[in-house]
């Protein structure tokens, strides 16, 4: 799929890009005026700025770190899933709201079992998980059964945690067991800070921490933070629009940069190496060798700052530990910001027209977003139209009007389409259409062999009636009893494939799936025949002509899909179980019954439904002889009247 976004945000852009560059004049004739008696207090911002940095920093760290302690103390997490799936969900969610900057959060076990919350507010993420529109978290879960198979889903909530979608994950070979931060804890039994390393998950880039449950050494919990979000954290443009800000491991690499271009040069090396890069990465910024050799300086290691001269410029450097809890031991925060960016009066320029430019880019963003909502709010209802469409709710409804007379002309071809198709509908089963109209699932409609229940249904002397009565009259009758019929067949999940004159063809199992389609079948039969009977009472009423009503199921195997001409095409089933069940719809007649049914059928829901023997019985057409059941009524319910 090409990459696309909503109209609003073009506009956006192109009104907040306009907006900026008539703002950045200002800012920079702000800068132009900075005084070189300032330093001194710039550099003392500088300082504060920074510390409130690395501060930051930090309390990610540290809110992550709290989190996964909290969690090593809650019983309900040392059960492996799906056992208190609730609970733990939860408690993850919640984790994820208190520590915004945490891609996720998730527990291994030692049966191999996963439960990971993901916090899908990036768009990265979001893509990679295919997440549907509205999902605020997902949930991926692998849990093990005692059989060796293995339960690997991915849902999908909204912010309320309502499940939105889920998906089985056909891929089950990922094993928390052989993630770094499982095997960390194990080894050392503590608490434990991994990273960066390549997530299984979502395959980015992370910092990990993690510790073993309390009451089970062998369950891991970990929080995930991105390093995009580290860079983020770094963000150092408050400071100065040419400072910078990142973080060494203890081995001196580059873990993560605030200037997004060299943050994004990191990652890509992690998704490409798996972490291999130090001497690559360690060249994207020259000022990492001066800061280096400072490191090895106490009076600067510990946060110290230190004024160095490279790239035929001035800067000042501060170094500061950023461990937490002990862990990240050894890592460094490093900031470099040119001295001549820290000027007072430079500052006090840019706060000024910062506000300036900030008003200017709200105003035209909030012009933009009228502009565009007035355009887009029709193309949405249109796209909601096209859904509905696809999803067979084609009633009518009034025509969308827009002042852009393109959305006019696409309107009323929605409106065409949406009228055809609902025409298309009334011949074929609703969700034959509804396959041959998604791309995806057309094919499914081709012709195949499968195990199906058929239901035939048939008026007692119909012939008679017709003659008896007008026409006009026998056509009001008959519509009224196929709506009856129909509207009991989907109801109870059947496909109504044909009308035969005064008969109906359901079929259970196709072209929808069901496990109990002779159970569904046997039920429809007996609703129908209850539903007749009340219809027959109203019909006596008002001087229309009763209709008894015969049927006959049958289950077994048929090759079911579209049939005929390549120029025309029938949806419709072949084979001896659909002539089996015209036959015994047709027995009825000798037999004076109303529903017989198949020993096949009869056999599939012999303990849910009450049959009466007839013994075996000749079939026309057909060398063998079929054993016929009554069907009676459902077990547990009054049994309708003979």
């Amino acid at each position: 799929m090409r990459w696309s976004k909503p109209l609003r945000l073009h506009l956006g852009v192109l009104v907040v890009a306009s907006l900026l560059c008539t703002s950045a004049p200002i800012i920079w004739m702000a800068f132009s005026h900075g005084s070189e008696a300032a330093v001194s207090a710039g550099a003392q911002q500088m300082r504060a700025m920074s510390l409130r940095l690395i501060e930051g920093y930090r309390n990610t760290l540290q809110s992550g770190t709290e989190a996964v302690a909290l969690a090593s103390t809650l019983p309900q997490l040392v059960s492996p899933p799906p056992q208190d799936i609730k609970a733990k969900q939860q408690f993850f969610q919640e984790v994820l709201r208190t520590v915004p900057n945490a891609t996720s959060v998730y527990a291994g076990y030692p049966d191999g079992s996963y439960l990971q919350v993901i916090n899908t507010a990036r768009r990265d993420i979001r893509q990679t998980l295919a997440a549907p529109d509205g999902t605020a978290f997902a949930i991926r879960m692998i849990a093990r059964r005692p059989a060796a198979d293995i339960i690997s889903t991915l849902g999908f909530l909204d912010s309320d945690a309502k499940l939105i979608a889920e998906r089985t994950i056909e891929d089950t070979s990922f094993d928390p067991r052989q993630r770094p931060w499982y095997r960390s804890v194990i080894q050392d039994g503590a608490p434990v800070s991994v990273g960066p390393y390549i997530t299984g998950t979502l395959n980015v880039p992370t910092l990990t921490i993690a510790a073993p449950m309390r009451d089970d050494g062998k369950v891991v919990l970990g929080i995930n933070i991105h390093l995009q979000t580290v860079s983020r954290l770094l963000d150092a443009a408050e400071i100065s629009p040419r400072a910078r800000a990142y973080i060494l491991d203890a081995d001196g690499n580059l873990v993560a940069h605030s200037d997004p271009d060299i943050m994004s040069r990191i990652i890509a090396l992690w998704s490409r190496t798996s972490g291999a890069f130090a001497t690559t990465a360690n060249g994207f910024d020259p000022s990492l060798k001066t800061v280096a050799r400072l490191r090895q300086d106490p009076a600067f290691a510990g946060g110290g700052l230190a004024r160095v001269d490279f790239d035929g410029e001035t800067h000042l450097v501060q170094i500061a530990p950023v461990s937490v809890s002990g862990l990240f031991t050894g890592s460094e925060a490093a900031i470099v910001v040119p001295l001549q960016d820290l000027v007072a009066e430079a500052n006090r320029l840019l706060v000024r027209n910062l506000f300036i430019a900030a008003a200017f880019v709200l105003a035209g963003v909030g012009a933009s977003v009228m502009l565009s909502r007035m355009v887009s709010r029709s193309l949405y209802r249109l796209a909601d139209e096209a859904r509905r469409i696809g999803d067979l709710d084609v009633g009518e409804k009034p025509m969308s009007h827009s002042w852009i007379s393109e959305i006019n002309t696409l309107a009323n071809a929605l409106a065409a389409s949406r009228h055809a198709i609902a025409q298309f509908a009334l011949y074929v089963p609703r969700e034959v259409v509804r396959r041959i109209v998604n791309p995806e699932t057309r094919t499914i409609v081709k012709a195949k062999r499968q195990d199906v229940t058929v239901l035939f249904t048939d008026i007692k002397d119909f012939t008679t009636i017709s003659e008896q009565h007008s026409p006009e009259e026998v056509v009001d009758t008959l519509s009224a009893y196929f709506e009856l019929l129909n509207t009991i067949a989907e109801r109870n999940g059947g496909a109504v494939v044909q009308y035969l004159g005064d008969s109906i063809f359901v079929m259970w199992n196709a072209p929808v799936d069901d496990t109990s389609h002779a159970e569904h079948g046997c039920r429809c039969a007996l609703a129908m025949k209850a539903a007749v009977d009340g219809l027959n009472e109203t019909n006596l009423r008002n001087g229309r002509p009763e209709l008894l009503t015969r049927f006959g199921l049958h289950t077994g195997p048929a090759v079911v899909g579209s049939f005929g001409a390549i120029s025309r095409q029938q949806y419709t089933a072949m084979g001896d179980t659909i002539n089996v069940a015209s036959r015994l719809e047709g027995m009825n007649k000798e037999l004076n019954t109303s529903i017989l049914v198949s020993a096949a059928t009869r056999d599939a829901v012999a303990h849910r439904f009450t049959f009466r023997p007839l013994g075996l019985a000749p079939v026309k057409g057909r060398a063998e002889k079929v054993d016929i059941w009554e069907l009676v009524g459902e077990n547990g319910a009054e049994p309708p009247p003979r």
